[in-house]
C-alpha cells in the first residue's frame, strides 16, 4: 500500500490545531499522583535490561512540541503501527505478562509502546517526556499506551487508533505511568473522568 505523506502531514498538522483548541479548552496534561506499584512486566523488563530503567532527569519544562516534533511522533506512530504483527505474549512467549521490542516483527501492545518510545529517543525526545502508560479500555480490558510530554499537553501513541490524540480525547480510563524523572519508577494517575480506577498488575 503506498502511503501519502504530504497529505498525511497536512491532515496530522489539521487534526492538530483542532486538538490544541479542544485540549488546552479542558485538561491537557495528566494530573498525577504519587508513587505506585510497577507493573511486573516492565520489572521483569528492567530485569533484563536495566539500562533501560536507569533513565533519570531533573525536574523542567516538557519538551517543546514543534511542527518538527509533531511530524517525527506522526511518523513514528504511523511506521510501528503498520510495520508490527500484533500477537500476543502467549502467542509469542508461550506466557503472559512478558514486555519487550517486537520479536521478529511481532508484538503486543507494551511491544509496540517501547518501540516507538526507543524511535522517539533516537530521535532525540528525552526519556523524561516518553512515558509508558497503563490504561483501562471501556470493555474493561487492560492496555498500555506512550504518553508523549509536551509543551502543549500530554499526546497518546497507541496501537489500537491510528490518530495522535490528546490524552483526554481518548476513551481509556488512565491508571498509571512511568516517572518523568525516573524511567524505573511509576506513578498513579488521577483520571477525574471515572468513579473509580482499578488497579492492574
Amino acid at each position: 500500500m503506498t502511503f501519502n505523506w504530504g497529505a498525511s502531514l497536512i491532515t496530522a498538522m489539521t487534526m492538530l490545531i483542532a486538538t490544541l483548541g479542544s485540549a488546552h479548552a479542558g485538561n491537557s496534561f495528566m494530573p498525577t499522583g504519587g508513587r505506585t506499584t510497577q507493573p511486573v512486566g516492565h520489572y521483569e523488563f528492567c530485569q533484563g535490561l536495566p539500562q533501560e530503567c536507569r533513565q533519570k532527569t531533573a525536574k523542567k519544562a516538557p519538551v517543546e512540541l514543534t511542527r518538527k516534533l509533531w511530524a517525527t511522533i506522526i511518523s513514528v506512530n504511523n511506521d510501528v503501527n503498520t510495520s508490527v504483527i500484533p500477537m500476543t505474549d502467549m502467542e509469542i512467549w508461550g506466557r503472559e505478562e512478558v514486555w519487550s521490542y517486537p520479536v521478529n516483527g511481532m508484538g503486543d501492545c507494551e511491544d509496540y509502546v517501547l518501540e516507538k518510545r526507543r524511535r522517539l529517543m533516537q530521535a532525540g525526545v528525552p526519556a523524561g517526556n516518553l512515558l509508558i502508560t497503563v490504561v483501562r479500555q471501556p470493555n474493561g480490558e487492560g492496555h498500555a499506551v506512550l504518553t508523549v510530554h509536551t509543551s502543549m499537553g500530554d499526546f497518546i501513541l497507541d496501537n489500537l487508533e491510528s490518530r495522535v490524540l490528546a490524552w483526554s480525547q481518548t476513551q481509556y480510563t488512565y491508571l498509571k505511568r512511568q516517572s518523568a524523572q525516573n524511567s524505573g519508577v511509576w506513578v498513579s494517575i488521577t483520571d477525574g473522568r471515572a468513579d473509580a480506577v482499578a488497579s492492574v498488575r
